[in-house]
Order: C-alpha cells, then sequence, then structure tokens
C-alpha cells in the first residue's frame, strides 16, 4: 500500500464474476483475515483493518479471525464510507480491485465519500495478490452440457430470444458476468467452483445471438465445442478487454453485477452504454414447465435420503455421533439417489453451534451429539435435474423448554409465508414480515432473508429474487425460492426450518390475478416442538395436509422400517 501511495484498500469477499462462492484463486478475505462466510468485505488501512460482516455471521466472525489485528464491524449498520471517514479523518486515497467491485457498488461509494478528501483509486494490480505467496492457480474444470431435456429450451433458441429482446432496445451486444448467466444460457454446467455447477467465463452476445465466451478452452472438449456449435466462440479470457474495446453500437452492462473495470474500458473507447440488468437473469429466474418438472423429481430423491436420516438419528443413541458423522451420513444417502455434488457445504450445528447461522463443521469445531441437544441440519443436493437446500431442526431427546416457543414461532412463520397469496406485482419485502410476526410477537427476530432464489440444476442461491425486507423485484410464477425463517439464540441453540417453494398462479375473482406457492420439499417436519396450543386450526391442518403428501409420495420409495418410522412422524396433529 505504501508503494502504490495507498491509505486504505478495500478487499471484497467476491470475485470479478460477483459469485456468492469463489475459487480458491479469489478467496483473498479468507487468505488474509480467515474469515470464511459467503458475504463481507474488509477494508485495511496502515492503521487498523475493519472486517464488515451481516448478522448471519457475527458469531462465526469471532472464531475466525485475530481479534488483535482484525475488528468485526456490523454491516450494514456501519456502512463502509462512514467507517472510512473516520478512519481516515484527513482524507487520503482509497484503493480498490475494479474487477472485484461493481459500477453500482463504486458509485455509491463515491457518493458516500463526498467532501470527505477521500480519492477512490482503481488499482492496476491488486496488493494481496502481491504478498500471497502460494495462491492457487485459477480453476480448470471440465465443462459439461446440460441436457436439452432437463433445459426444457435449446441454448440457440434462449440466445435468438434474449439476441431479439437487445434489437427491441437498440442494443448491439450484451456484456454477461454472472457465471450463471452465461451457463443457463449456453446449457452448460462445470466445475469451477466447489457445490455450484457452474462455468466461469465472460461472455458477450450479440444482437443475431452470437456469442463470444471468454473462458479457458482446456475447460471444453470436442463433444461440447460441436454441442455448442459456430454461433458460440470460446476464446482465452486474455482477449477479452481488446473484444469490449472493439464492440460498436451500444453497449449493455449491468451496474449491479458487471464489474467497474468492463465500463471503464469501453467509456475508454468511447463506447456508448446501456445500463440494464444482465439480460439472462430474469428469464433464468422464471423456471419453464421441464425445469419444474425436474426440481419436483430432485425433490422427490432428496426427500427420501432426508428421511432415510431422520429415521437414522431416531434410531442411533446421540453420544455415539458427531457433527461431521452426521453430514457423512447425509452425504453418503444422497449419493444413493443420485447427486452430482452437494448444493453447498452441509451445516451441522448442534447445541451452541446450531447458533452459528452458516456454521461449517470442521474437524477442530466437530461436536460430539449429545441427549436433549438441538440439532440444525441445512443441506442440498445437486442432481442432474434439479438442486435441492432443505434445513430441519431435530430435538435429540426432550427438546429445551427455552426452544419450544421460538420453534413453534418459527414453524408458524413458515407455514405462513407457504399459505399467503398475493396480487401480481407483490415483492419479497412484502411477504417477509409474514414469517416474522410470531416471533417479533415474543420481542424476537433472525439476521437473514427469509428467501432466496434457488437455480435449477444451478446455484442453490439464484438472483435477483429474494424473500426479504430489501426486494422490491416483483414475484412471478415459475421463480423457486427458499422459506427458511430461524431463531438463534447464542450459545445454547439454533431453530430453523426451511422448504423450497415455486411460485404459481393462485384462484381469485375475476379481474384479479393472484399468486401462491407449491411446496417443493418433501421430508417431515419435527413436531417434539410444538407448542400444539399455539397453533391456530389452519396451520396445524396444513401441517397434517403438509405430512399427508410427504407420506403419500414417499413412502413407496422406502424399506419398510424406515416407511414405519415415516408413518409415526407424520401421523396427524390436528
Amino acid at each position: 500500500m505504501a508503494a502504490m501511495k495507498l491509505d486504505a484498500f478495500f478487499v471484497p469477499r467476491a470475485d470479478a464474476h460477483q459469485g456468492e462462492y469463489v475459487a480458491d484463486a479469489d478467496a483473498r478475505l479468507a487468505w488474509l483475515t480467515g474469515f470464511t462466510g459467503s458475504a463481507g468485505f474488509a477494508i485495511i488501512t496502515r492503521e487498523q483493518a475493519g472486517v464488515f460482516i451481516d448478522g448471519r455471521y457475527r458469531v462465526q466472525v469471532k472464531s475466525q479471525i485475530d481479534l488483535a489485528h482484525f475488528t468485526p464491524v456490523p454491516w450494514p449498520e456501519t456502512r463502509p464510507s462512514v467507517w472510512l471517514r473516520e478512519a481516515l479523518p484527513d482524507g487520503g486515497r482509497a484503493g480498490f480491485d475494479p474487477w472485484l467491485h461493481t459500477r453500482k457498488e463504486i458509485e455509491a461509494m463515491r457518493k458516500g465519500l463526498e467532501n470527505s478528501g477521500i480519492e477512490l483509486i482503481a488499482v492496476e494490480s491488486n496488493p494481496v495478490d502481491a504478498i500471497w505467496p502460494d495462491r492457487p492457480a485459477p480453476p480448470q474444470g471440465q465443462a459439461r452440457a446440460h441436457d436439452d431435456a432437463f433445459a426444457g429450451e435449446s441454448s440457440a433458441d434462449k440466445r435468438a430470444r434474449l439476441a431479439a429482446g437487445l434489437r427491441d432496445c437498440g442494443q448491439s451486444a450484451a456484456f454477461l458476468s454472472l457465471p450463471d448467466s452465461i451457463s443457463w444460457l449456453l446449457n452448460i454446467r462445470g466445475t469451477d467452483v466447489p457445490k455450484n455447477p457452474i462455468v466461469q467465463s465472460f461472455a458477450i452476445l450479440s444482437d443475431d445471438g452470437h456469442v463470444a465466451l471468454f473462458a479457458d478452452p482446456v475447460k471444453f472438449d470436442g463433444q461440447l465445442r460441436e454441442k455448442l456449435g459456430n454461433d458460440v466462440t470460446i476464446r482465452p479470457p486474455g482477449e477479452m478487454a481488446a473484444a469490449l474495446q472493439n464492440l460498436d453500437g451500444t453497449i449493455r452492462l449491468d451496474p449491479a453485477t458487471a464489474p467497474e473495470a468492463a465500463f471503464r474500458l469501453l467509456e475508454q473507447a468511447g463506447t456508448a452504454i446501456a445500463s440494464a440488468p444482465d439480460p439472462a437473469i430474469l428469464p433464468k429466474a422464471r423456471k419453464n414447465s421441464v425445469e419444474l418438472k425436474g426440481m419436483h423429481a430432485a425433490h422427490l430423491r432428496d426427500g427420501v435420503a432426508m428421511t432415510r436420516l431422520l429415521a437414522w438419528l431416531d434410531s442411533t443413541p446421540p453420544s455415539s455421533l458427531t457433527e461431521i458423522d452426521v453430514v457423512r451420513k447425509l452425504e453418503s444417502l444422497r449419493r444413493d439417489e443420485g447427486i452430482i455434488d452437494i448444493s453447498f457445504d452441509t451445516i451441522s450445528g448442534a447445541g451452541p453451534n446450531g447458533a452459528i447461522v452458516h456454521y461449517r463443521v470442521t474437524e477442530s469445531s466437530n461436536r460430539r451429539l449429545a441427549e436433549n441437544d438441538m440439532l440444525l441440519i441445512d443441506s442440498g443436493g445437486q442432481y442432474p435435474d434439479g438442486t435441492t437446500d432443505i434445513t430441519r431442526t431435530i430435538p435429540l431427546g426432550q427438546p429445551p423448554k427455552a426452544a419450544i416457543a421460538p420453534y413453534t414461532a418459527v414453524l408458524r412463520g413458515m407455514i405462513a409465508i407457504s399459505r399467503s397469496r398475493f396480487p401480481t406485482g407483490v415483492a419479497g419485502a412484502h411477504l417477509d414480515s409474514l414469517a416474522r410476526q410470531f416471533l417479533w410477537a415474543q420481542g424476537l427476530d433472525y439476521d437473514h432473508g427469509t428467501g432466496h432464489g434457488v437455480g435449477a440444476a444451478l446455484c442453490v442461491h439464484e438472483g435477483p429474487v429474494r424473500i426479504s425486507r430489501i426486494s422490491d423485484l416483483p414475484l412471478e410464477t415459475g421463480m423457486i425460492l427458499s422459506n427458511e425463517p430461524g431463531y438463534y439464540r447464542e450459545n445454547a441453540f439454533g431453530i430453523r426450518i426451511e422448504n423450497l417453494l415455486a411460485v404459481t398462479t393462485a384462484e381469485a375473482e375475476p379481474g384479479r390475478n393472484m399468486l401462491g406457492f407449491e411446496t417443493l420439499t418433501l421430508c417431515p417436519i419435527d413436531r417434539r416442538c410444538i407448542d400444539r396450543q399455539a397453533l391456530s386450526r389452519d396451520e396445524a391442518e396444513w401441517l397434517d395436509h403438509y405430512h399427508m403428501r410427504v407420506r403419500d409420495e414417499l413412502s413407496p420409495l422406502l424399506d419398510s422400517e424406515t416407511r414405519n418410522w415415516l408413518h409415526r412422524a407424520t401421523a396427524p396433529i390436528a
């Protein structure tokens, strides 16, 4: 920093693709600070270093960073511009890597630093990379075709549809930087990032449907190249900057996802820019009937694995197991059902570890299960035809009395979302409070969104749709979201119950268009923590109806012992 004449430097979690999960070569924040959460950033000055984390990671960060050198900073409560003003009261030069930040981020930061005397400096080389002696090489995972039978639409048809939209807007091309958008558009999948079947790449989609794909050519074998056809040209990543600067006409870039560096390259060339959303991001979120069919099939198989796990847990003395034993057992059961990979690192948190929202068990943190513990299991699988994500919270014996009221409130909130009907135009922000209302009534809450978008045989966390206080994107049919309210009592237990939902049309009076949800997840919800008196009649009937569906759909696929357990676990509560 001194050599670059910088007084501060931003170290984001994100890579150049703004991915939540990053390859080892791009894990700068984790390498520098020790913090491994999926969101956050650091600001390093010569005197101090702040690690900015949201409510999901307040507990985790303290166990991962060296508090003698790094200070946790609550975010978004503390804006980075406010922190930087205090850290550099006399002004200074704050550096950032323009490939790792979006135009939207940088514009917001500039606005926050107005009249502060602090100048934002885009650097040509990242100083973290300069001190990282054993930085891993970029990934070269093999790409594969995603069968059109699972995609429901050929890549050629997708490209033609999006190209027509560009022409309608008077745009000659669009720059795509999100690997899941590119993987969806080209019907390809990859292994560059663990648990997320994406091909790390950039792309330029022209208004004639041609795609210039910037990715390491070694990822593509002859068979895949033949399937992509002549209208997809694979070029080395090093050629991308020149290709951007040689574009003619008006080029579409998404200020919320594209790197600041891409904007700068086009501006230097004098190219007209249309700031607009990634053209693939909403079409990808609206699953077609074939993708929905695949998601249903994947959840059926996943339900078998989860039910077998829960039955096994009920028949095994807790003290004979550790958190890692549970992870290994579940992943083995999913392999029996045909997963390609898990969809994220399985969360298996017993007792106080369950209160760490995105807890990841390691050999050093591995806790032995204990009688009367609460065990939180959040997991999912990547199947050839779909992606799953499910959370169940299980009492190991008698549930703690302190857990019963919040567990019931969490369940009621999950049911409220599941049963909701709403007019078209309603966004996730309008629904979020439905999940929290019963916790709020007890003076409780949780520090994460209620739901995230989910891809179809793609990323388990998919934008742009969410159920969150800050999501103003209207929900549409075919979108798939998680429904996962929770409650976390530090040093005691964590509670979360999660199903995946698909947005569907709902009955309405003439002249109105209404939407609702269909539940995709098939797995019993533990009833031992429920305060039955707190459930309304409608809530109890919803739970019984859900359990009847779980029983009817899964029973034919289970062995007799697990089937008998399932019948007991789904007995009526009403």
